[in-house]
Formats: C-alpha cells, structure tokens, sequence
C-alpha cells in the first residue's frame, strides 16, 4: 500500500511509557502478523518517518502496532495523544517475517518486541496450532493479552532484564516446540540466537527480526 491517510480507531495504555495505536484498516492493506509499517507525521511542521511491526493477529477491520513512548521523542508522544478520528498515514506492510497460520509457534520478545509476540501466538491459536512466548523485559506490556494467553494453555515465561540464564534456559525448553519467531534490539536477539544454538536449534532457521 501507498502512503495513505489512516483513521485512529483507538489509543490505549499497555505497559510503562507504552501504548497500543489502533487503526481503521484501508482498502488496500493486507498483512501478516510480522510484518511492519512506516508511520508518517508531522508534529512539529517537519515529517517524521518510524516503522513500527504489527501487533494484531489479524487486520481484517481494524489493525494495532504498539509504541513505546519516549517522553523526549520526537514521534512517539505525539502518537500517544492522538485520538479516535485523527489520522497518521501509513506505508506497507513490509517484512518477509511472516505468520501465515500453518504451524506451532515460540514466539521470543525483547522489550518492544512484546507487540508482534503476542500477535503471533494469537494468531497460532486462533489457527488451530500450539505456541509459547518468552518475554524479556524491565517492565511488562500487553499483560493482560499475556494472561488471556496463559488462560488458553500457552505457557508464558516472563523475565527479568538482563537474566540471561533464564533466557536460555526457556529457550532450551522450547526450541523444538515450533517455529521460533524473535523480535527485538541487536543485543538481545543476539542472545536469543545464542541460546538456540547452545540448546541444539539452528538460529539460521529462526525468523528474526532485529530493531536495531
């Protein structure tokens, strides 16, 4: 999809400094969970461009990315005060980090990768298959999408920042239970690649998405 003029459907706190942007979904867009956009604006009279991957298992009417707010940003807290009816223009989706419905899951966060985390166990359940998700972070998002997922029997492991050994330890004991999906900054993915390799998977085969 082009640039296009998006509507905001909702705006909602999910964690610390974090929020999840619903938005009406266009005509034109199709996407997978994975997958990311650019999100286009001008706060300040100068265009600011992020991408930002989606945080919906489906974008059948409405699609989510979640955003976590830097209070000195220069995008991020304009983004937390819009309100239903404004508009952001959207480009994509891009990626070739994709879900398509077809196999179990182990879907591994760091930080702001929480949001396409969460999206593709969703989406794996709703798909008829299993998942597990392994979050690292300082403070939790999506908490109460983490405990609706416990609910439905995925087995969540939350961990502290830093905790390392607890990472590759949740991944020594998920790695053979599905495709594994990693979304997050270069150190910890980095160290989620590690911990498939020392538990005997093949981080080449892991679908990672690097934020940078």
């Amino acid at each position: 999809m082009n640039r296009t003029s998006v509507t905001v459907a909702d705006v909602r706190d999910v964690g610390p400094e974090t929020i999840a942007l619903e938005l009406e979904t266009p005509d034109a867009f199709d996407a997978l969970p994975g997958q990311f956009v650019l999100l286009r604006a001008s706060p300040d009279d100068e265009e600011i461009a992020r991408h930002y991957t989606l945080s919906s298992p489906s974008v059948d009417e409405r699609f989510e990315v979640t955003v976590g707010v830097d209070p000195d940003g220069d995008l991020s807290p304009w983004l937390a005060s819009r309100e239903p009816g404004d508009t952001v223009d959207v480009e994509g989706p891009f990626g070739e980090i994709t879900y398509e419905g077809d196999q179990d899951v182990v879907a591994i966060a760091g930080g702001p990768g929480i949001g396409p985390a969460v999206a593709i166990a969703e989406a794996a359940l709703e798909a008829g298959h299993t998942a597990n998700v392994i979050y690292q972070d300082a403070d939790v998002a999506h908490e109460n999408r983490l405990d609706s997922l416990e609910a439905a029997g995925v087995p969540v492991t939350v961990l502290d920042d830093g905790d390392e050994e607890g990472l590759h330890a949740a991944i020594d004991d998920a790695v053979d239970h599905g495709q594994i999906y990693a979304f997050g900054f270069a150190a910890f993915v980095q160290t989620v690649a590690d911990a498939i390799e020392s538990a005997g998977g093949n981080a080449d085969e892991a679908l990672i998405e690097n934020f940078g």
